[in-house]
């Protein structure tokens, strides 16, 4: 059913001013003029076709067909605005649900989100881990962390912020060294087992920097998510090559060291991504705050170490 009804503005100064019996009072509390609450009221009584207010000299009176009006006006004004805090309650409150990698998730992110629930505790964040590119919109998704080539961090419809760069580098469990043999320059990578993890760059690329080429690339374990290749570097199984982000932690903890200085810009890094415009939203702007200031200290951390 169609409905018809006279202009929002013009039943809201109906609303206030019928509350207020007062012109003067009711633009007050709309900030506008009197001449304007007056215009709207107007405005309303010849769409309506009657009086709403009798005019004395020194008072505001409601009509009969004013006080029958009222109530029903105030009770939608009072619906009306429950509805919009209740929206902007979700905006600023409540479940943030977050796409990214497995990865990301297990040796980044989930160890960080108590720090960001400590910050955030009227926000609950909902991880969705996949390895595909999902579609926000559709999927209901309000933020992603991306993996991807440094070029490639445009993606339509989407603002991307880039949060950091990765290097690479062979990493290993500080026993490793101790127990020996000597692991003082690549060549002596020969002695080793060497851990492959599914990276842009691998072993091959490494050891060509370097200009070493005694050790043979391809043997080793290889496994497809970095939190794996983490775990064998950790046990002692090898040598791996590590990445900036994904091994911080392990590297400020001392549970993995660096064998060598020598490391590999990676092509990819990563982006936090979100709908155009939906970082005006509290919830979405509070966690790209956040993660662009998590992800600023790690970079410095990864600098000193």
């Amino acid at each position: 059913m169609t409905r018809r009804l006279p202009p929002l503005n013009a039943l809201r100064a109906f609303e206030v001013a019928a509350r207020h019996l007062s012109f003067t009072r009711a633009a007050e509390e709309l900030n506008v003029t009197q001449a304007a609450v007056s215009h709207q009221i107007r405005g309303l009584e010849d769409w309506l076709g009657f009086p709403l207010f009798r005019r004395l000299s020194r008072a505001l009176v409601l009509t009969e067909a004013g006080q029958l009006l009222y109530p029903d006006v105030n009770q939608a004004m009072d619906i009306l605005s429950a509805g919009i805090n209740r929206v902007q309650r979700q905006d600023s409150e409540g479940v943030l649900t977050i796409t990214t990698l497995d990865s990301i998730a297990s040796i980044w992110l989930v160890p960080r989100l108590g720090r960001f629930r400590d910050r955030h505790p009227e926000i609950d964040p909902r991880l969705s881990i996949t390895d595909r590119l999902v579609d926000l919109a559709r999927d209901g998704i309000d933020v992603g962390i991306r993996y991807s080539a440094q070029t490639g961090g445009d993606w339509p419809g989407l603002t991307s912020v880039l949060l950091c760069t990765e290097k690479i580098f062979p990493i290993c469990a500080p026993d490793l060294l101790v127990a020996g043999p000597p692991l003082k320059e690549p060549a002596d990578l020969a002695s080793f087992t060497l851990l492959h993890d599914d990276l842009p760059l691998d072993w091959r690329d490494w050891l060509a920097a370097v200009g070493c080429n005694t050790v043979n690339p391809d043997r080793g374990p290889s496994f497809t998510h970095s939190n794996l290749v983490l775990m064998a570097a950790r046990a002692g199984e090898g040598v791996a090559l590590g990445r900036s982000v994904m091994a911080a932690d392990d590297l400020a903890q001392g549970t993995l060291v660096r064998p060598f200085d020598f490391s590999l810009p990676a092509p990819q890094a990563y982006y936090l991504v979100y709908a155009e415009g939906a970082d005006d939203r509290p919830k979405v702007r509070a966690f790209r705050d956040w993660v662009v200031a998590e992800f600023a200290g790690l970079g410095a951390a990864a600098d000193r170490t």
